[in-house]
């Protein structure tokens, strides 16, 4: 486990009744003003809890969704109602972020007590990293804590620019975690290290390829962006979805490839369809040559097996990105198998966020695994050994 170089919430001298601003990521999926997954928001209860049981009065500030303003539909209070039944007391929910009357409301909390801000994207300032909202935001509270690994990335007011007015500024549980076992798995990994990395742009995915060549044993590739390695091998992928402008980095991977340690293994079979739809017509190739007219939506189960005796095997295994359109029935098959795979292993199995987290929630298999990250893009970062402005911003342990 790597050492965790940021002072934490266990450092934090709490009083009764101690105003506290942390930093939680609640942006969950609704519907119909219900949340649909509470996964993040029992992820942040370990600080929560203890602040509470410390005697501090909870200020709560996090985002949700992607609002150009206020919106309802992207209002807190249905997250605010589900932490009040997760913790059995009543959350107050402010009517906005910053303002008199939140300002109201944060005097009158008593201790153990919590009020939650309305979306801090709901203040244009939020995204700027503004000044003077991350005063604002300061100026409710005695210290800071963060604990919103997802949004540790971002330097915004909340995450970042609040530190600027406010200290003592500490980590919270949930980001202590993420970022040691992050950590932990590139500087000391149990061996071997298998990674697998899945989704549909290699683009995406080439800072974190590039370092895991110089650490992993084996990097396993699925997802559509196999098919950049493919056309950069000039194989045939028919209408299979690739990016041009990765096919040129898939062309430098592949040479970086045959100077690493490391081996890069591609698919072995496909299973193609006509089209992006579950009704499509649909077929199992042996081997990966897509003819035309048909695209690849799913690796199929010579690969599945080839990339679960690799796991079986692996000391730490580390997986991002779905095998293939697991979000189509007919082409799920991929993924669920890789899932299982993650989630039957013997070493230490860490799952970075995002569609890897869905398909591990939708398969069932969300406990199964050694670390389930709450944050896909954070820990990408992370792991390609960048700075996160949410961690950096932390007082110095």
């Amino acid at each position: 486990m790597a050492a965790f170089r940021k002072k934490t919430v266990r450092d934090l001298d709490v009083r009764e009744g101690m105003p506290v601003l942390v930093r939680v990521d609640f942006n969950v999926p609704l519907e119909n003003g219900r949340v649909t997954d509470d996964a993040r928001i029992r992820a942040a209860l370990p600080t929560i809890n203890e602040l509470r049981g410390r005697g501090a009065a909870l200020v709560l500030c996090s985002h949700l969704g992607r609002p150009t303003g206020r919106d309802p539909q992207f209002s807190l209070r249905p997250a605010s109602e589900r932490l009040g039944e997760l913790i059995g007391k009543h959350v107050h929910q402010a009517p906005e972020v910053v303002g008199p009357e939140v300002r109201r409301g944060v005097a009158r909390l008593e201790a153990g007590e919590l009020l939650v801000l309305e979306n801090t994207r709901f203040e244009p300032g939020e995204t700027k990293n503004d000044p003077e909202l991350s005063r604002e935001l300061a100026s409710l509270a005695e210290a800071y804590v963060n604990d919103a690994f997802g949004s540790a990335h971002r330097a915004h007011a909340s995450t970042a620019g609040v530190t600027e007015f406010l200290r003592p500024a500490v980590a919270g549980h949930l980001l202590e975690g993420e970022v040691t076992t992050l950590e932990g798995l590139v500087e000391d990994p149990k061996r071997p290290l298998v990674v697998v990395l899945g989704g549909a742009k290699v683009t995406d995915k080439v800072k974190l390829i590039e370092r895991f060549l110089e650490i992993a044993d084996a990097i396993l590739i699925g997802g559509a962006m196999c098919f950049a390695f493919f056309k950069a091998q000039g194989k045939p992928i028919g209408d299979s979805l690739v990016y041009e402008e990765g096919v040129e980095v898939a062309r430098d991977v592949l040479e970086l490839a045959e100077r690493s340690s490391c081996r890069l293994l591609l698919p072995l079979d496909l299973v193609l369809g006509k089209s992006f739809d579950a009704a499509t017509e649909r077929r199992e190739l042996d081997g990966t040559d897509v003819p035309d007219g048909w695209m690849g939506l799913d690796v199929g189960s010579k690969t599945g097996d080839a990339y679960a005796r690799e796991i079986a095997g692996a000391g730490s295994v580390f997986w991002n990105g779905p095998m293939g359109a697991f979000e189509l029935d007919p082409f799920a098959a991929g993924t669920r198998s890789l899932a299982e795979a993650v989630a039957a292993a013997p070493g230490t199995t860490i799952v970075g966020g995002g569609d890897s987290a869905a398909a591990l929630a939708e398969f069932g298999l969300a406990d199964k695994v050694t670390h389930l990250s709450t944050g896909g893009g954070a820990s990408l970062e992370l792991l390609e050994g960048r700075e996160l402005p949410g961690v950096e911003a932390l007082d110095d342990a």
